[in-house]
């Protein structure tokens, strides 16, 4: 009791500071907890759950992304499920959608309200590892008495959000366990699986959302951010992903006006736009003809005299190249 005594006292204080929620996430989240959405830390009771139908409405918005999630949460289990954690999907709002528990941890997970159903939205609980993640729109890891409820200060959250094709935030990847030896330095390995993970999801579901465009990933091993690029047989820009957005300039969630994927990545030269369509036109059609000529002009609908003249102009098959005219 002293101790839960001793939280409730810590979390008024700091909340309680505005100048505290300046300095500190954690404290701006606590602030937000109690003055903005009226929680208060010490009050019990169980976490909200949605009834059969409310969260039947949710799984059907959510279907795509749950679809390619679920191989990706599963693999995810496979690796820290057997140290105690307990792996969440949710939608944007914070209501968990599924969840991969060992047989042991069921009871416990159910009666901390880790279940479907379950509404962790910071409105609904206070400062945690998935409201906080929707609410910030970034990574969090909220270990034990940094949870604003006083019941909820036994567990620690890993979590990382799940961006959509549109760039607009579309759910968050959730470990959580109550295993009272867990270290911070342990919650940091998982956090960065978690991270990982959530990228996988977003990838999948970004190239999922455009079947039939032409995918260009500009990404490397030190971003976090997936940066995907979904492009058109015309090189026109159909959609991007948060991370390629925000390095591309573009804007940070819904459509993208219509931008050739060439202008994006800097590639300008003195010939026209019209010259750089046919010299792309004609360089694709040699490319599939292997080279030869004559079979690129057909498949190009013109005459082979017609195309030497053209690739003459445009600088082609010059300088020696080896092209076939057979």
């Amino acid at each position: 009791m002293a101790r839960n005594t001793q939280h409730i006292d810590r979390i008024l204080e700091v909340a309680g500071d505005p100048g505290a929620a300046a300095r500190s996430r954690l404290a701006a989240s606590w602030r937000r907890s109690l003055t903005h959405h009226g929680i208060d830390p010490g009050q019990g009771g169980q976490v909200r759950r949605l009834e059969t139908q409310a969260l039947a409405e949710r799984l059907d918005r959510s279907e795509a992304m749950v679809r390619v999630a679920t191989p990706r949460i599963d693999a995810l289990y496979q690796l820290v499920g057997s140290s105690g954690c307990g792996v969440l999907l949710t939608d944007d709002k914070g209501v968990v959608l599924d969840v991969r528990v060992g047989a042991g941890d069921q009871d416990v997970f159910q009666r901390w309200g880790l279940a479907r159903g379950c509404d962790w939205s910071e409105a609904s609980e206070g400062t945690n590892g998935i409201g906080t993640c929707i609410a910030e729109a970034r990574r969090v890891t909220i270990h034990r008495d940094e949870h604003f409820r006083v019941q909820n200060i036994e567990m620690s959250c890993m979590d990382a959000p799940i961006f959509g094709a549109d760039g607009s935030l579309i759910g968050a990847l959730d470990v959580s366990s109550a295993r009272a030896d867990q270290t911070e330095a342990f919650n940091r390995l998982i956090a960065a699986q978690v991270a990982q993970t959530a990228r996988q999801i977003e990838v999948d579901h970004f190239r999922a959302s455009f079947p039939k465009a032409r995918i260009i990933v500009a990404d490397s091993d030190a971003s976090e951010a997936a940066m995907l690029l979904a492009v058109d047989q015309d090189d026109i820009v159909l959609g991007a992903t948060r991370g390629a957005r925000k390095v591309f300039g573009l804007s940070a969630s819904g459509p993208i006006a219509a931008l050739p994927a060439s202008d994006l990545f800097g590639r300008e030269d003195d010939r026209t736009g019209f010259e750089k369509a046919e010299r792309a036109a004609v360089v694709r059609a040699l490319a599939r003809a292997q080279g030869n000529v004559s079979e690129a002009a057909r498949g190009l609908g013109i005459g082979r005299a017609t195309l030497y003249r053209r690739m003459k102009r445009l600088g082609l098959g010059d300088g020696g190249a080896d092209l076939s005219q057979e």
